[in-house]
């Protein structure tokens, strides 16, 4: 497979240089996916899709454009490489733009080591729906339950990418997954909760059964929810949600958002950002994890590295043109598609985890809000001010009390990381793996 997007990328290449281009690189993808889907014990959806796709980008001068297709024959190839070359021309100039240097080039990676891609055979359609029965069966055994909405999929990837400057390097993943929806309660007084899970190989995926009574239980849980008070409270992130705040983190701390002024934490580096003793960790090279990868989008070498270093940020993530545009070095997080040049983006990302337990925080919170599902958001990208929905659990005396939902949780971002508290219980297969946070005296809106 991956010998077959080597060619193509081969061919995009040579159409480029005919053309005229100066420079240039190839992507080329491959995929096929099957998924099942079921409600209420009825197949909703069965569908396979399958599809390759080739993306090149042109360099002429500091201008780049960037075309795709899904049609290999080389007529379409040469006609891409025409087009590109004729946009490139016309396009605005960025002083920014262009590949690396062949010095800076990734090489002698040993991809068996990332562990990325299951050679076993695909699930078929009915292995599928059999997970799917499994799920809703084990679901309703919970009394209460009084619908499920159950999901299996498989997709398999490979993608070579090429560039002129000498760059060759290519990989194959795999992701299998099973996730439910469970439904308790009638009319306004319905609640619903859900459980999923997702590894690259099929064999470390947890069972169809345990997903369905996690969901009921989940969901369960959730009945007789009510307004919480409004003031000033402990809200206490459980794991599933917590990463969203390390989410945002990371985004203020993007290229693109600093080379556009357009960050809440544009001056804050070589400052406090999380709690002495904390850090946020990338390391794009965990074996079986589905953000692994060994080079990235513009065929850098990734590499482990502190973003966040005993609560200093240390660095902003970059591609080759941010890096540019800042006076720095890429930090290899290149990332592509087919249609549209590099931007920097994270890949497997780990915040310090606590010494204590996600009970022996509600134990030690008092009176607050566990939140277990967030809608909405309202985020200030340049001040950092943050507004989401909120609904979990009320916790009086260290125990929780009763469900809750529609409140609002306010605050600011800045303020908020600098009063995080971990806990300890990420879930190691994860790609971010966030364990839950407690942070104190934030504003709630409830009744």
């Amino acid at each position: 497979m991956t010998d077959q997007l080597s060619d193509l990328t081969t061919r995009l290449l040579d159409a480029a240089r005919r053309a005229g281009a100066e420079a240039a690189d190839a992507l080329a993808v491959t995929g096929s996916s099957v998924s099942i889907d079921l409600r209420a014990g009825r197949l909703e959806t069965a569908e396979r899709a399958e599809a390759t796709e080739v993306g090149l980008r042109v360099l002429i001068g500091g201008r780049q454009a960037c075309v795709s297709a899904s049609d290999l024959s080389q007529r379409t190839i040469d006609a891409l490489a025409e087009r590109a070359v004729a946009m490139a021309r016309e396009a605005p100039e960025d002083p920014t733009a262009g590949l690396a240097d062949p010095a800076q080039l990734a090489q002698g990676w040993d991809i068996a080591a990332y562990e990325m891609f299951d050679p076993t055979d695909e699930p078929s359609a009915a292995t599928l729906e059999d997970d799917c029965r499994a799920i809703e069966s084990a679901a309703l055994s919970r009394t209460g339950i009084r619908q499920v909405e159950s999901s299996a999929g498989y997709s398999r990837r490979a993608m070579h990418l090429a560039a002129s400057n000498g760059f060759a390097g290519g990989y194959q993943r795999t992701s299998r997954s099973l996730s439910a929806v469970a439904f308790t309660g009638e009319g306004t007084g319905m609640e619903r909760d859900w459980a999923g899970e997702s590894r690259v190989f099929q064999s470390d995926l947890p069972g169809a059964t345990e997903m369905g009574i996690l969901a009921a239980d989940r969901a369960l849980a959730r009945l007789g929810a009510v307004k919480p008070v409004t003031g000033t409270y402990p809200v206490l992130f459980d794991e599933r949600i917590a990463s969203s705040l390390i989410g945002h983190l990371l985004g203020a701390v993007n290229g693109m958002a600093i080379s556009r002024g357009a960050s809440w934490l544009r001056d804050a580096l070589g400052q406090q950002v999380l709690p002495k003793g904390l850090s946020v960790i990338e390391d794009p090279h965990r074996p079986r994890i589905p953000g692994s990868r060994p080079f990235d989008g513009e065929g850098l070498p990734t590499q482990r590295r502190a973003i966040v270093d005993d609560g200093i940020l240390t660095g902003w993530t970059l591609d080759l043109a941010t890096g540019r545009k800042l006076g720095m070095a890429s930090t290899a997080n290149a990332s592509r598609g087919t249609s549209s040049p590099p931007s920097p983006s994270t890949s497997n990302i780990d915040l310090t985890q606590g010494t204590r337990s996600r009970d022996d925080l509600i134990r030690d919170m008092g009176t607050g809000l566990l939140v277990t599902s967030m809608i909405g958001s309202t985020i200030n990208p340049t001040t950092g001010d943050y507004s989401r929905g909120a609904a979990g659990f009320w916790v009086e005396g260290g125990e929780i009390r009763y469900p809750v939902n529609e409140c609002t949780i306010a605050g600011n971002l800045r303020d908020m990381l600098l009063r995080i508290i971990p806990a300890n219980d990420a879930r190691a297969h994860l790609s971010t793996r966030v364990p839950s946070i407690l942070i104190d005296g934030l504003t709630l809106a409830g009744a």
